[in-house]
């Protein structure tokens, strides 16, 4: 029997490893659990079906220099935040705030 685990869902193609262990920094500072999978796609496809996956309706899609963040039942390319090149504070609270979104707590500034 497979159960899904209360968790935000990072899905990954080519990503910036050091942009992604900043993210996964973010959101165990909120203390919220995470996984990282590999999957194709571009950057909205990664981070809609990342959201779609999660139990708890948060994703993240990393896509090389890429990041961007989604909640369930967001259309498509309706990102919650979308990052191009960012500094590594940046990926950090992205990954907060994709916790945060959960918790139902304020956003940290990403821009």
């Amino acid at each position: 029997m497979v159960v899904n685990r209360p968790e935000v869902v990072i899905y990954v193609k080519d990503a910036d490893q050091d942009f992604l262990a900043e993210v996964c920094a973010g959101i165990e500072e909120e203390g919220v659990l995470f996984r990282v999978q590999s999957h194709e796609g571009d950057l909205d496809t990664l981070a809609y079906e990342a959201a779609n996956e999660s139990m708890l309706g948060s994703g993240i899609g990393i896509c090389e220099r890429g990041l961007a963040m989604q909640m369930m039942h967001l259309p498509k390319g309706k990102n919650v935040f979308e990052l191009n090149e960012p500094a590594f504070w940046q990926c950090r609270n992205l990954g907060a705030n994709s916790a945060r979104a959960v918790k139902k707590m304020p956003f940290r500034a990403v821009y």
